[in-house]
């Protein structure tokens, strides 16, 4: 699949700060791209990863192509994980260097109210910032919980991030979570699950879902009809989350926007179970997730502001016979 970044012109200084204003990332030591690792076994060549704190344990090196993310949540924390491919000659070293102070700083002051000078911090972040492409990775993932995810790797030099905040507005990502993943020119050749349901999301059209989904295990492709800014500065991806009894659908569209200080800090609202889904791609890109749905209330939602008026947060009922009635 044609790799489709978002192009940002950096001529007026307005336009420049909205395309920075992306999610925060976190740095260490880089890794060479020829660094080799021993592959997983064919029995499960699924990749995992693990966090118990706020950290990402996973290996460093993989194969290009089709490649299933088995994440698990040990933590007491919200989180997801998000794969972003650094442009060429750029690792997590520079990002240590130039863009976690600044993102930060601007958080900080976001928090303080002073909005205008958020903006003016915002500005500092390097030229090469808006290179970066984002390739998807899970959607949110509760406390104890494991989300599925297959994508197309594409080769090059990654950064694994999860910018959920503390209850201070502190992401996660300063906080440490966040690695480097080398994926290798060398590919595999395993094809995507097959789909019991599609779902395609755009910023014109919201999330266009099925009329009825049944219990069971299922498997789930989210396709990106197109991939744009909003005004949180950041695209759209997809979430499926479970209603427990005292959910308030309202506090979890709101909580879903990171630009809030309020918004995608932890804990979640209350009544709220995330299960996984497909983080940000460009247009054009599919990616997978699975779930098993047990009868009950769900929702699907992205991480945008005021989902509800954008067609992107869809509440719905899985029944024990029958499938669900969508709303």
């Amino acid at each position: 699949m044609k790799t489709n970044t978002i192009k940002i012109k950096v001529r007026k200084p307005a336009i420049w700060l909205m395309a920075f204003l992306m999610p925060l990332f976190g740095c260490r030591e880089g890794k060479r791209l020829e660094k080799v690792e021993t592959p997983a076994a064919e029995t499960d060549p699924a990749i995992e990863i693990i966090t118990e704190l706020m950290d990402f344990q996973v290996r460093d090196t993989i194969k290009s192509g089709w490649q299933t993310f088995r994440y698990t949540n040990r933590s007491k924390e919200p989180h997801f994980f998000l794969l972003e491919k650094y442009p060429q000659g750029k690792t997590i070293v520079d990002c240590k260097q130039e863009v976690i102070p600044v993102f930060q700083k601007g958080m900080n002051l976001i928090n303080e109210g002073k909005m205008e000078d958020a903006m003016t911090a915002f500005g500092e972040l390097p030229e090469w910032f808006p290179q970066i492409v984002f390739l998807g990775g899970s959607g949110l993932i509760s406390p104890g919980e494991t989300a599925v995810t297959t994508l197309k790797m594409e080769p090059g030099y990654y950064v694994i991030e999860c910018y959920v905040k503390m209850e201070t507005g502190v992401f996660h990502s300063a906080m440490g979570m966040l690695e480097d993943l080398v994926v290798l020119s060398d590919s595999v050749d395993y094809n995507p699950p097959a789909p019991t349901f599609s779902l395609d999301i755009s910023k014109e059209g919201g999330i266009a879902m099925p009329d009825s989904i049944g219990p069971g295990h299922q498997v789930f492709a989210v396709n990106f009809v197109d991939q744009a800014l909003h005004e949180h500065f950041v695209g759209h991806d997809l979430n499926l989350v479970k209603l427990e009894e005292g959910a308030v659908p309202d506090s979890l569209a709101r909580w879903m926007n990171w630009s809030d200080p309020k918004g995608l800090i932890s804990p979640a609202p209350e009544g709220v179970t995330f299960l996984g889904g497909v983080n940000e791609m460009p247009a054009g890109y599919i990616g997978y997730f699975t779930a098993t749905l047990t009868p009950g209330n769900y929702a699907f939602i992205s991480e945008v502001p005021s989902p509800g008026e954008k067609n992107m947060f869809h509440l719905f009922t899985v029944e024990a016979d029958s499938g669900m009635g969508a709303e």
